[in-house]
């Protein structure tokens, strides 16, 4: 009688439908949960949460609020990179996805000011905190999911995955919005651009109690996955780092540097083209500082159509990262970006068909820059700290960048009496920043995700038991 075989069993290893869908569903819902407090912050927040009789300082007050979510980014970054470098990544894309459906949620429940003073404001600032911690852990996980699954020459094309939640977020929060506003119209002779009352009363609510219907779904999709093999092998060969970020800030403080001024530009861009210009598009010619004077569904529309660029753009980097490389995709992205910054008057003076051609040159730019941030960050850091590394990366980015960036286009466009061109001036000088940083840095297109494991791991500390310091 033959004996029974002893080969091991298979590694379970994730199909590539479940890679891409369990990277795309968990940003879309982050990022849609993400987009609907950018909306609700110059719409219904800046009357409901942070009255004053100066239209301005609310609005500013709104988006200082808005900011602080990433402030707190950077802090996720570290504790679901710690967990995700040492407890896997699986179980720590389930904590980010829960922990900000929990947020958002309850921001559908707040008092206002008007029921609860300052509670109501301090509320809404923990639930912002909150939103941005979990957000912090959500992006880099994600885009490990991609790329670390991703066949042979194809990890930008993974790595876009992941970003496409950005658009499609914004494209579900911002229509939901827009539905909600239509069947909830301004009374006549109301001004058009500003909310009804029951949308200020109750109607605003509704994006974010919805959110927890697409988490349960975004749960039950991240809960079947398996962890990649390239962690798996890290693992078993006992180079997980007990403290990924000591190791992080001694052994690749370069790339947290160069990965950091890499995305500037991309944050900068993102925010003005999604918070800023809805505030810039919304406001009256004849306000005390003028804006383009549309009313919020008109331009949310207009929104819309570019963000649908951002999309299609966004998927037409991956392969071009692929051929191409990163680095020479993004500075030639980067210059673009430089350029357009400079031509926002010319574009907006030429009318509807002017702010539209805006709105399209801003988002495509968006996808092109954004997309290869996929596979680019993740390829700068070895597998034992990646998700610590690229994490940090991406979320300090974000205070240099998106944090600061709808703050001081306010006051840049108050600066310039109404007129955008400061704003754009101001995106042109990171861009410039951006592209000096990819000047310096080196292309990773090649660069395998196991690579420099053994020879960049530092001696062991022998205290632990198959962790390295």
């Amino acid at each position: 009688m033959p004996a029974p075989s002893t080969s091991p069993a298979p590694t379970p290893v994730n199909s590539r439908s479940r890679v891409l869908i369990a990277s795309l569903i968990g940003t879309t819902i982050e990022f849609y949960d993400f987009y609907i407090y950018a909306t609700a912050a110059v719409l219904v927040f800046p009357s409901l949460f942070f009255p004053s009789s100066d239209p301005t300082t609310a609005l500013l007050s709104s988006f200082a609020v808005f900011g602080a979510a990433m402030v707190a980014r950077p802090i996720g970054a570290v504790v679901f990179g710690h967990l995700g470098d040492r407890l896997g990544r699986k179980g720590t894309l389930v904590a980010s996805l829960l922990t900000m459906g929990i947020a958002t949620f309850l921001i559908g429940v707040l008092p206002t000011y008007a029921q609860a003073g300052w509670v109501a404001t301090a509320l809404l600032v923990l639930m912002r905190l909150a939103q941005g911690f979990a957000l912090g852990g959500e992006w880099s996980g994600a885009a490990l999911v991609a790329t670390e699954n991703a066949p042979k020459g194809k990890r930008a094309l993974y790595g876009t995955f992941p970003q496409l939640g950005a658009p499609l977020g914004f494209i579900i929060g911002n229509g939901l919005f827009l539905v909600i506003g239509a069947l909830l119209p301004s009374a006549a002779g109301a001004d058009p651009s500003q909310p009804s009352d029951a949308f200020l009363n109750w109607g605003w609510r509704i994006p974010f109690l919805f959110s927890a219907v697409m988490v349960a779904i975004g749960l039950w999709v991240r809960m079947r996955l398996v962890e990649a093999p390239v962690f798996a092998k890290t693992k078993e060969a006992g180079l997980v780092r007990k403290l990924p970020l000591a190791t992080v800030f001694r052994s690749h403080w370069k790339q947290l540097i160069l990965g950091t001024f890499f995305m500037l530009a991309t944050y900068v861009l993102f925010y003005l083209m999604t918070t800023f210009s809805l505030s810039y598009g919304r406001t009256a010619e004849d306000a005390a500082v003028p804006g383009l004077g549309y009313d919020y569904a008109t331009f949310v529309l207009m929104m819309i159509f570019g963000v649908l660029f951002f999309a299609a753009f966004t998927l037409i980097s991956g392969p071009l990262a692929d051929r191409y490389g990163r680095r020479a995709t993004l500075i030639a992205v980067t210059a673009g970006i430089l350029v357009f910054g400079l031509v926002w008057v010319p574009l907006i003076g030429l009318g509807t068909v002017g702010v539209v051609l805006w709105l399209v040159f801003g988002f495509t730019l968006m996808g092109m820059t954004f997309g290869p941030m996929g596979a680019l960050l993740p390829e700068l850091f070895p597998t034992s700290v990646r998700y610590t590394g690229s994490g940090i990366s991406y979320n300090v980015s974000s205070i240099l960048g998106a944090a600061v960036a709808p703050f001081i286009a306010v006051a840049l466009w108050e600066a310039g009496d109404g007129s955008p061109w400061l704003v754009g001036v101001y995106l042109s000088s990171m861009a410039l920043l951006t592209l000096v940083a990819l000047l310096i840095g080196r292309e990773t297109k090649d660069v395998g995700l196991e690579e420099g494991e053994a020879a960049e791991a530092p001696a062991r500390d022998n205290a632990s038991v198959g962790v390295a310091p």
